[in-house]
């Protein structure tokens, strides 16, 4: 399949449906998390296609490795909201687990889309 927009990549699709994801598991939050935890998860998962689509339409490689890498790192504070939500029994397990595969597995496809950049600049 041909790229023709940053709504084509599969890192983009897999973020938006994790931040999809956040946004439900959040709705049932307590309502004294809404200023706390449940705008954390949502904000740092938001981020993740935010920022993928943002280096997309950048002009330059580098700079589009530079949002990726961003977008790893808002990954890894959503997993990290999400561990201690599950941890302080926001939310039941088997509501956050899926959630932080769908993590993992696009944590891994950013690494390669990554290393790929990378590699052309070379």
């Amino acid at each position: 399949m041909k790229i023709e927009s940053y709504q084509d990549l599969e890192t983009w699709k897999l973020g938006m449906e994790i931040a999809e994801d956040c946004y439900r598991l959040t709705r049932n939050f307590p309502k004294e998390e809404l200023f706390g935890m449940t705008i954390q998860i949502r904000k740092a998962s938001a981020s993740v296609p935010a920022n993928i689509a943002e280096g997309y339409g950048r002009e330059g490689t580098r700079d589009y490795i530079r949002f990726l890498q961003i977008a790893q790192g808002s990954l890894k504070e959503t997993e990290t909201h999400l561990i201690l939500s599950r941890r302080v029994e926001l939310s039941q397990p088997q509501r956050i687990n899926p959630i932080l595969e769908k993590c993992d597995c696009l944590g891994k496809k950013l690494h390669n889309q990554i290393r790929s950049l990378q590699r052309k600049l070379e």
